[in-house]
């Protein structure tokens, strides 16, 4: 940011007489340089609303003749899992389950009728820090890398681990995670995982805890259709399909889960648009 505004100092953008729109956290902590180092004003929009109209927009307009709303059948599935679109024209209600470094979850019941259901302080940031400090690794990319090779059943405490196999009486499957991270407990298990195997395990620990929430922010707003969007899923089609396998399975097909081609923009989009309105 410091860069960006140094930038804009330079290249003399406040010669433009031009409204610079921003939203997130970003608009109100570097509001102050962008005043003395830019000379640029800036008009700060409310960051939810700014997602919600943002979605909305794209959505309408579609994306290069095509949806901008897809979702995933058959996502455990490599050979016959598929991307396929899916239509919003009439998106309400819907769960918007917003992951960034954090995350917020929204109930949406129309354009202008929309509140918080809650968060998780557990998002795309607790992912990228927690494989920094396990593996060493410096950004993100590298991160979902290193995940897209691991296995984090080598990490996980599954429920076969500890029942020998289902847990039929409540309906919980062998392979369903019982404590992420518990085979760690054991010096032997330690020593034998590779760093992969430790991206691997905080990419499910993270998706898997973001979509348990989700389902429940569902049942209890009585929505069935839940849009995940952020930068988190950018690049991250492993964590897509995790969240579109594990809505379906644990709702019984009730919940489905949908994604955005633009998954980490509509923010930007909605401040335009704020701009726009302004006009």
């Amino acid at each position: 940011m410091p860069a960006f505004i140094q930038m804009g100092s330079e290249k003399h953008f406040s010669s433009l007489h031009t409204t610079l729109c921003a939203t997130g956290g970003g608009a109100y902590k570097f509001e102050q340089d962008f005043r003395t180092m830019g000379d640029l004003e800036l008009c700060k929009l409310d960051e939810l609303d700014c997602l919600v109209k943002g979605v909305l927009y794209i959505d309408s307009v579609g994306f290069n003749g095509h949806s901008e709303c897809y979702y995933f059948e058959n996502p455990t599935d490599a050979e016959r899992c598929q991307k396929l679109p899916f239509n919003l024209e009439n998106p309400y209600p819907l769960l918007l389950v917003n992951i960034g470094s954090g995350v917020s979850i929204l109930a949406v019941y129309s354009k202008d009728n929309y509140k918080r259901v809650t968060g998780t302080s557990l998002g795309g940031g607790t992912f990228f820090g927690l494989c920094c400090l396990l593996t060493g690794c410096s950004t993100f990319e590298e991160a979902l890398e290193m995940a897209s090779h691991g296995d984090s059943t080598k990490v996980d405490k599954l429920v076969r681990d500890i029942y020998g196999g289902d847990y039929e009486r409540f309906g919980l499957p062998g392979w369903a995670v019982a404590s992420s991270f518990g085979n760690m407990m054991s010096k032997e298990k330690r020593e034998s995982v590779s760093k992969e195997d430790l991206a691997r395990a905080t990419l499910i620990t993270i998706t898997n805890n973001i979509g348990s929430i989700a389902r429940m922010c569902a049942l209890n707003e009585n929505i069935n259709r839940v849009v995940f969007v952020g930068n988190f899923l950018r690049i991250n089609t492993i964590s897509m399909r995790l969240l579109a396998y594990a809505l379906d399975y644990w709702s019984k097909g009730q919940l489905k889960a949908l994604f955005l081609e633009h998954e980490g923009y509509f923010g930007a989009v909605g401040a335009l648009l704020g701009l726009l309105d302004s006009a």
